[in-house]
């Protein structure tokens, strides 16, 4: 165990707040500790002398020796410094039932961050505030007001809400789930997710976390963390609340596109945190990582008395990334001898409706000694010469033998009530619906390929930082927070490739640099206004602009950019060098800081089709070059980069470098709160950063 290890296999357990009233949460938790935890329990309150028939006392500091946990139950006014007095007398765990704190205004988010400070002060272990409590059914230890406790099990479940816990432990105890522990998360004013995610990881009684989740306070650490816990113990989370709220006042094309949720899907993926949608898929993985040994393959095989069923199993099979298993002729052979005239012995293999377990368990043991099946699904409706409870022995035998998964589906009621004990005793979980037998199934798939994971560390490249920061520091000089091209320098500093270019401001100027510039192709010139940033909608660039036209076209641009906002900084126009477009495709590669994950990096199909198609993928930074590969691998649009229908391939690493350098630099300099890199021109000789915005936090530089 790690540092929470005390916290969950206390000796002696403090409840500050017992009472024997009636309806109260004190005698709630101190009756449901009475009932099955095996070490001492305290109660606390100044107004009595036992509670419960437990010796009760005054304060902390009047109980004799230590206390591992405390549990604090007094009102609000007061618990902080309860908290306090904890802290003062060695408590080093402390669990807050108490409500009032963050979550009830102004007055009570003070309340927390005093909160916090004592946590900090006396480096308290701390669960809450407004929380339910906590469940260790190792050593009996149901510190909550729950009105049900958790039945043993290998299963560790934390939870935002409250009610949410109540609940499943009612349900659980109906489905015979175990919970090895159980956290009510609270407010989180000092543990959070991370903190139990570790914990569990380092527990070798915890087979699989589960976690309900309304939002993770440290995104980059919990990535950290669960990157590691998940390569021995999977993590199965539902996160609650997928609105994008809030990704619409975003500035630029990322911070529109990488809302909230993305960046939640993309942080629990890059975790290896398998996210399902509802409590129903959170508990049926749970069941069948805990039970069952992850598959060799993702072929499926499906032994079945009943033949609808089968095709609906089938077609399950086919909207998952799992497969349908093909037989050897070895195990035709086998199962044609085995099963009667009229029996499918192709897969999904039907062992016809009179089938009896004796039937139905040589078809299993043929199909699982197949080695081009890695698990089967053994799915039974209710007949006269069949005994569900007598396949689901030899299902267990069966399954012992060969070491493959197994997921049974069960399509009956009563009948199958005392098979599914069997089932589930020895971790094969049973569904009536074959649809959920197999996507747990290719839960096992999805944890396979978690664990198969390497993580490389970012490339640290040679970059010019300091000239980075001055581009930065200048727009602070200048009073403003949004930058376009006049902020290609930065990107330049970090090593991304740019089109040569200055940005001028008199007509005579841009002549000079277009005379140097132009090819024969003639230049593009952009207005320049930190206050324009949509430059092409308002008529702001002009594409193949000839050294004889660009003191006029310089004009027009000023002009266009006055009528469409009188009040803009005009800090001038850019000339730059003209592209050669031929066999060139147009990218986004961009970023938006999240709050929770921090920054988020974005690429995609650029140019003008980039709010058109939506076709981009996300990740968090920093992202090292395989992560880089696979944002780009991701896009639908990817075969465009590799030469689709004659067209020569893109430079694909300059794209990939370009978004890891991309990465380093949004990363090392947290003032920079969304970039756009759009388009980022991609041709078969390289890439180039055409054009750029950008938004920044002053107060961060």
């Amino acid at each position: 165990m790690g540092e929470l290890a005390t916290m969950f296999a206390p000796e002696r357990v403090a409840v500050i707040g017992a009472t024997e009233s009636d309806g109260s949460v004190g005698r709630a938790i101190t009756e449901n500790l009475a009932a099955d935890y095996e070490g001492d329990i305290v109660p606390v309150n100044p107004n009595a002398d036992q509670v419960l028939g437990f010796e009760c006392y005054e304060d902390v500091g009047s109980v004799p020796g230590t206390i591992d946990v405390a549990v604090v139950v007094v009102p609000g006014s007061i618990a902080v410094d309860v908290v306090e007095s904890c802290g003062e007398h060695g408590v080093e765990n402390v669990v807050v039932i108490t409500a009032g704190f963050s979550e009830a205004g102004s007055e009570g988010a003070s309340r927390e961050k005093r909160l916090r400070e004592v946590a900090s002060e006396y480096d308290l272990n701390l669960v809450g505030p407004n929380c339910l409590g906590i469940i260790s059914t190792g050593v009996g230890m149901n510190a909550t007001f729950a009105p049900q406790n958790a039945q043993p099990g290998s299963i560790s479940f934390m939870s935002q809400s409250g009610a949410f816990i109540t609940a499943v432990l009612d349900w659980a105890s109906d489905h015979d789930v175990g919970f090895r522990d159980v956290v009510s998360l609270g407010n989180k004013a000092v543990l959070d997710e991370g903190d139990f995610i570790a914990e569990w990881g380092d527990d070798p009684d915890t087979d699989v976390i589960l976690a309900y989740l309304e939002g993770i306070e440290d995104g980059g650490r919990f990535i950290e963390t669960a990157r590691e816990v998940t390569q021995d113990t999977p993590i199965v989370m539902v996160k609650s609340g997928r609105t994008e709220a809030g990704a619409s006042a975003a500035a630029s094309h990322t911070g529109t596109m990488a809302g909230s949720e993305r960046a939640y899907e993309a942080g629990l993926e890059q975790a290896g945190a398998i996210r399902v949608d509802n409590t129903q898929e959170l508990f049926d993985y749970a069941g069948i990582l805990s039970g069952q040994p992850l598959p060799d393959g993702d072929s499926v095989a499906i032994v079945t008395n009943a033949g609808g069923p089968g095709v609906m199993t089938t077609d399950a099979i086919g909207d998952s990334d799992l497969s349908l298993a093909s037989f050897t002729d070895e195990t035709l052979s086998d199962l044609s001898a085995a099963l009667p005239d009229g029996a499918n012995i192709y897969n999904p293999i039907d062992v016809i409706g009179d089938a009896d377990v004796d039937r139905f368990a040589e078809a299993i043991d043929v199909t699982l000694e197949d080695p081009n099946v890695g698990a089967a699904i053994v799915m039974a409706c209710p007949t006269a010469t069949l005994s569900f409870e007598d396949l689901a022995e030899r299902t267990v035998a069966l399954q012992a033998k060969h070491d493959k998964p197994i997921a049974a589906s069960l399509m009956g009621g009563d009948s199958t009530r005392e098979a599914q004990a069997t089932l589930s005793e020895d971790g094969i979980p049973t569904y009536f619906d074959p649809a959920r037998a197999v996507r747990s199934l290719d839960a096992l798939r999805r944890y396979r390929e978690i664990q198969a994971r390497e993580y490389d560390e970012p490339t640290e490249f040679d970059v010019d930082r300091e000239r980075a920061r001055e581009v930065l520091e200048a727009a602070e000089r200048r009073n403003t927070s949004r930058l376009g091209v006049e902020a290609m320098d930065l990107l330049s500093a970090y090593g991304i490739p740019t089109p040569a270019g200055e940005i001028v401001d008199s007509p005579g100027d841009a002549e000079a640099v277009a005379e140097r510039l132009a090819d024969g192709e003639g230049v593009v010139m952009k207005i320049v206004s930190p206050d324009i940033l949509h430059k092409s909608d308002i008529g702001g660039v002009e594409v193949g602009v000839q050294p004889s036209e660009v003191a006029d076209t310089y004009e027009d641009l000023v002009v266009r950019a006055r009528n469409y906002q009188s009040d803009a900084k005009i800090l001038g126009v850019q000339v730059q060098e003209m592209l050669d477009m031929d066999g060139a495709t147009e990218t986004i590669a961009g970023m938006n800081r999240d709050p929770q994950f921090g920054p988020l990096m974005l690429f995609g199909l650029g140019g003008i089709f980039v709010e058109v198609l939506e076709d981009t993928t996300v990740r968090v930074a920093p992202v090292s070059e395989p992560e880089a590969q696979n944002m780009v691998d991701d896009i639908e649009s990817a075969p465009l980069l590799r030469g689709a229908r004659g067209r020569e391939a893109v430079d694909e690493a300059g794209i990939v470098e370009t978004i890891q350098r991309l990465s380093q630099l949004v990363t090392d300099f947290p003032a920079i709160l969304e970039l756009d890199i759009n388009p980022l021109v991609a041709t078969p000789d390289g890439v180039s950063a055409v054009d750029v915005r950008l938004t920044i936090d002053q107060e961060k530089l």
